[in-house]
């Protein structure tokens, strides 16, 4: 019994109301509980006089205080169930300072160290939480709240599941409190969030107990109220409600608690958390956490492999959920990053040659290669990924910023040879992920100068890797109608559903252009000594898909010369090619032209290639797709070159095509590759073709003096100007000189040589005498005839001088 009570009745009606209204809620046995009907006198008071609330608030906490000294826990209950109605029950303006008395209650309870009072004053704030309040505290901070309650969740109380429960609702409640009060901004500087947010992700790690209550007989809502849960749902919320300025404080915290913790290997709860921060953010916040992501991603650059692997697929992860979404102006920053780390990666695989070479850490050093490639095939995936789900204007941005990255032969390169073609060939890989459902409205868009050139470059390497990469790339920019799949393989279908449109006007004069670069580039990839199967499959593709995409008559016309060009190729032979890649060169043309055939729907061009199709299977299997590429097919020692009926004939093909339309006369003309740089930046024999070309052209492009003196008319005009045909004249002659100085014996070469120079010499001298010799001197001239010297003189008036110097 206290004090209060046995005053003098005399002196009873002296205290104030309010304290006479408190002490009559309190039993005389805590175990009787609150007194409901003095309680309800008590909150009528307080709602009618709402003045006189500090100083209830005051009282009651003065009680509260005694009590939790005396350890007398069941006033302690009481007092703060009073506390929870009266805060409940009254909303003027009036109840801020009872507020103060109340979270004053709170944190002595907090403060306490007994368990069953620190649950007690956190239910009791997470009741204050749920009221809205109507204006904002100027002054009320939540500091020691956030302290307290973290401390909470870490608890090793043995009953440390109810700590934890409590004190991520307490957080909860501070976030519900706070983060919509612009008065309380400051929950969100760092040193706030670093104690949220490792509270959180604490309780989150442990999905023991969440297993637990959702295997078991317990109901949906106590599974809701395991800590990881009741975590989760938290960490959502404050995600939810953080705004553009917070959320790098927000995701700090994440990333530091992942590596204090070595959870990115493995990274199955980096991997979740970072869902979850996805998933709840809002979606024009995306390119925040990416970027941080990233950033952590360079400090972590010398750490293990499996840490780095495990971030770049955590970034995988963002990349893919914020699809579609605003990922941020700084794309090209992001791809820097991303392909800087892969060449690091590169570098640790294959550098520290001392280590490699050593049998004692040859084991340990297998499993750095291993470990690297996971990091690299992370980062192309990531990569993949990123630019897939790109608008189209900005896809086009990044191809051509990682094709910028490719080193090519002939430029400067930093790594080893090997290393060199290891980050051409993921460089590939991950443009082959960027292009994959690119769909360019025009060719010119989707295949610029700028990128077509080094792509065709690249296709020049001696790696058959590489040429099958730089053709799956082209394949899908090249492929609009999503046709690849009916295409796969090379084989013959006489009911292929091909989906096609009318070329644009766009995409023919783009042929113009550089339809003799794509030309070029099949050719030169069907005369490698390393071509596999999938090799020729590839290039059947190509040529298939720039029929249905890009072929016009004139470049249906150009394909037939070029797969006739591959067949004489193929059977001429000049470079000693492989009897295999003949062999598939020759199926190559033949599927190609039977697949040409079905486009144009010409009876009498179906009818021939379809005759020679028959032959070959009677006769020569081996040079049709279905037969060559099987594993033990068997070749022949030579080809048969005067069984004409096995080959493909121009002269029957221009007859077959005679039709409006088609120019059957540029189908004499046969293809020759064009020579460019790209030559003497590959390690191919056509450096040396084209010195050869450039002597023999420089011997021809002097004039004769009958060709100085002829005369200019209109017709000789016209006829310069009319170029018609004298582009593949040209090539043609060029090809009669490659072939001269590739097949003719090393005397007749060398004659010929001598016999160039001396005209050449000849030729210089009559120049040097028109040009150099002095003007004529009446004290004449000296002559040379037959060893002797002989002085001419001539008369002034024979002299011819210039028309400027007279006057």
């Amino acid at each position: 019994m206290y004090v209060s009570d046995c005053v003098c009745g005399c002196c009873g009606p002296l205290r104030p109301r309010y304290k006479r209204l408190v002490d009559n809620i309190f039993p005389e046995d805590p175990k009787d509980g609150l007194v409901k009907s003095d309680m309800e006198k008590l909150t009528f008071y307080a709602v009618s006089a709402p003045e006189k609330l500090d100083r209830i608030g005051e009282y009651l906490a003065e009680r509260l205080s005694r009590d939790v000294v005396r350890h007398r826990y069941g006033y302690v209950v009481i007092a703060m169930e009073a506390l929870d109605q009266l805060l409940m029950a009254c909303h003027s303006q009036s109840i801020k300072p009872f507020v103060e008395s109340f979270l004053h209650m709170v944190a002595k309870l907090l403060e306490s160290g007994e368990p069953d009072l620190q649950v007690l004053g956190t239910n009791s704030f997470v009741k204050f939480a749920n009221i809205e309040e109507d204006t904002p505290s100027y002054h009320r901070r939540y500091d020691f709240f956030v302290s307290q309650f973290s401390a909470m969740c870490h608890s090793t109380h043995e009953d440390s599941e109810t700590r934890n429960r409590s004190g991520i609702k307490g957080l909860q409640g501070v976030v519900r409190k706070t983060v919509n009060d612009e008065l309380q901004a400051i929950i969100w500087e760092p040193q706030h969030m670093d104690k949220l947010i490792p509270s959180m992700l604490f309780n989150m790690q442990d999905n023991e107990d969440s297993e637990r209550y959702s295997t078991s007989t317990h109901t949906h809502l106590k599974a809701k109220e395991n800590p990881a849960s009741l975590a989760e749902s938290c960490f959502r919320e404050l995600l939810g409600r953080a705004a553009y300025g917070n959320m790098n404080n927000a995701v700090h915290p994440v990333l530091v608690h992942l590596d204090n913790h070595h959870l990115w290997d493995p990274n199955d709860f980096a991997v979740s958390c970072f869902r979850i921060i996805m998933y709840s953010i809002q979606a024009q916040h995306s390119h925040h956490v990416i970027q941080q992501v990233l950033s952590h991603l360079d400090t972590h650059s010398k750490n293990t492999p499996r840490v780095r692997a495990g971030i770049v697929q955590v970034l995988l992860e963002t990349v893919a959920i914020a699809a579609k979404g605003s990922i941020g102006p700084t794309v090209l920053e992001v791809f820097n990053t991303l392909l800087k780390h892969l060449r690091m990666s590169v570098d640790f695989e294959l550098g520290d040659g001392s280590r490699r070479n050593s049998a004692s850490s040859h084991s340990s050093t297998r499993t750095k290669e291993s470990e690297e490639r996971i990091v690299q095939n992370a980062i192309i995936q990531t990569i993949g990924f990123f630019g897939g789900n790109l608008p189209d204007y900005q896809r086009a941005e990044v191809m051509m910023f990682i094709m910028g990255k490719v080193p090519v032969y002939g430029t400067p390169c930093h790594t080893l040879d090997t290393g060199t073609k290891r980050i051409q060939a993921m460089l590939l890989s991950s443009l082959i992920m960027v292009t994959s459902g690119f769909k360019c409205k025009t060719m010119c868009a989707g295949l610029p100068v700028s990128f077509l050139e080094p792509l065709c470059s690249i296709s020049l390497m001696e790696d058959s890797e590489l040429r099958q990469l730089v053709l799956e790339i082209l394949h899908n920019i090249i492929d609009r109608h999503d046709n690849r799949a009916k295409l796969r393989g090379i084989r013959y279908e006489s009911a292929l559903k091909i989906k096609r449109e009318k070329i644009s006007k766009q995409d023919v004069v783009f042929m113009k252009k550089h339809g003799q670069q794509l030309y070029r580039h099949i050719y030169l990839g069907c005369k490698e000594d390393d071509n596999v199967q999938k090799n020729f499959e590839l290039l059947f593709t190509a040529l298939a898909l720039i029929t249905i995409e890009l072929a016009n008559e004139e470049v249906v016309i150009d394909l037939m010369r070029l797969s006739i060009a591959l067949q004489d190729m193929a059977l001429v032979n000049e470079e000693n090619m492989p009897m295999f890649i003949r062999c598939g060169i020759m199926a190559l043309v033949a599927a190609y032209l039977n697949f040409l055939s079905q486009m144009i729907a010409n009876p009498p061009f179906c009818q021939h290639v379809s005759k020679v199709i028959e032959m070959r299977n009677l006769d020569a299997p081996h040079l049709l797709p279905e037969h060559v590429f099987r594993e033990k097919c068997v070749l022949p020692d030579s080809l048969d070159r005067d069984d004409v009926g096995l080959y493909f004939q121009t002269a029957d093909l221009a007859e077959a095509l005679s039709v409006p339309g088609y120019n059957v006369e540029r189908l004499a003309i046969p293809y020759i590759p064009q020579v460019t740089d790209e030559d003497r930046l590959s390690r191919r024999k056509s450096f040396v073709d084209t010195i050869s070309l450039q002597v023999d052209i420089l011997s021809n492009s002097l004039p004769d003096q009958s060709q100085l003196a002829e005369e200019i008319t209109f017709e000789t005009l016209k006829k310069a100007i009319d170029t018609t045909g004298l582009e593949e004249q040209e090539r043609e002659r060029r090809r009669q000189v490659m072939e001269k100085f590739q097949k003719a014996p090393f005397e007749e070469i060398a004659a010929h040589c001598e016999s160039k120079a001396s005209m050449l010499h000849d030729r210089l001298a009559q120049i040097f005498e028109l040009t150099i010799r002095p003007p004529p001197s009446p004290s004449g001239t000296v002559t040379v005839t037959s060893g002797h010297v002989q002085y001419q003189s001539v008369p002034v008036y024979e002299m011819k001088f210039p028309d400027l110097c007279v006057y």
